[in-house]
């Protein structure tokens, strides 16, 4: 039940043969922006840096599965997501320190 595009290897275990080791180019770096999306999970704006935080993992999950460009997409998102998600939180800051100091009672 061996396939023609199926080669063992001396140790027994099978592989895709997808060409020799000199022509495969190496996978592209990882940009999934996982410690990004963890860290802006601290910030106020909770909807918004948990989809941020689903957008990393799935971009890990598409990396693993061979899916570059999906993982590229991903992380993408990921960022963006985590950006706006900074920005959010940070108005969200200042808006309570501007009501609470301005509402102050004298």
């Amino acid at each position: 039940m061996l396939d023609s595009e199926m080669k063992s290897s001396l140790s027994g275990s099978r592989f895709f043969d997808s060409g020799s080791l000199e022509e495969q180019e190496p996978p592209p770096r990882l940009q999934s922006y996982l410690c990004l999306t963890m860290l802006v999970c601290f910030c106020p704006a909770y909807p918004v840096n948990i989809v941020a935080l689903v957008f990393s993992v799935m971009s890990r999950n598409s990396y693993y599965r061979g899916d570059y460009d999906g993982s590229r997409r991903l992380g993408r998102n990921a960022l963006y997501v985590s950006i706006a998600s900074v920005i959010i939180g940070l108005l969200i800051i200042a808006i309570t320190c501007i009501v609470q100091f301005t509402t102050m009672d004298h």
